[in-house]
């Protein structure tokens, strides 16, 4: 098994509108198509950081993780998740694709 950990720095004045178009629309069809082991958006609390400063961008406003067999399966899978007409109507609604500043996805295996 791999995890696939993806990290969205969504804009913060936008989180209200984000997290109810997120439980609201998107992840009824997240949890259908995809192993979601969960999905975070932060609290309005402060981070703990320590070591090297953060950019500007903070930490991630959004966390969510996709449990996969093994990277081809995800490659192949993740092209027919989101290229299609319903997600992209489901994109459609989002509160604003500007409010993306950045996104990341890493992959792990667990220990």
């Amino acid at each position: 098994m791999i995890y696939e950990i993806r990290n969205y720095h969504y804009e913060p004045s936008a989180m209200a509108a984000y997290r109810t178009w997120a439980t609201d629309i998107a992840l009824p069809y997240l949890r259908e198509h995809l192993d979601l082991v969960g999905f975070w958006v932060n609290l309005d609390e402060p981070p703990q950081v320590n070591g090297q400063p953060q950019d500007d961008l903070g930490t991630a406003t959004v966390t969510w993780i996709i449990r996969w067999d093994d990277i081809e399966t995800r490659h192949s899978v993740m092209g027919r998740v989101f290229d299609n007409d319903e997600w992209r109507g489901i994109m459609g609604r989002n509160p604003g694709l500007e409010n993306y500043h950045r996104t990341e996805a890493k992959f792990a295996e667990q220990l």
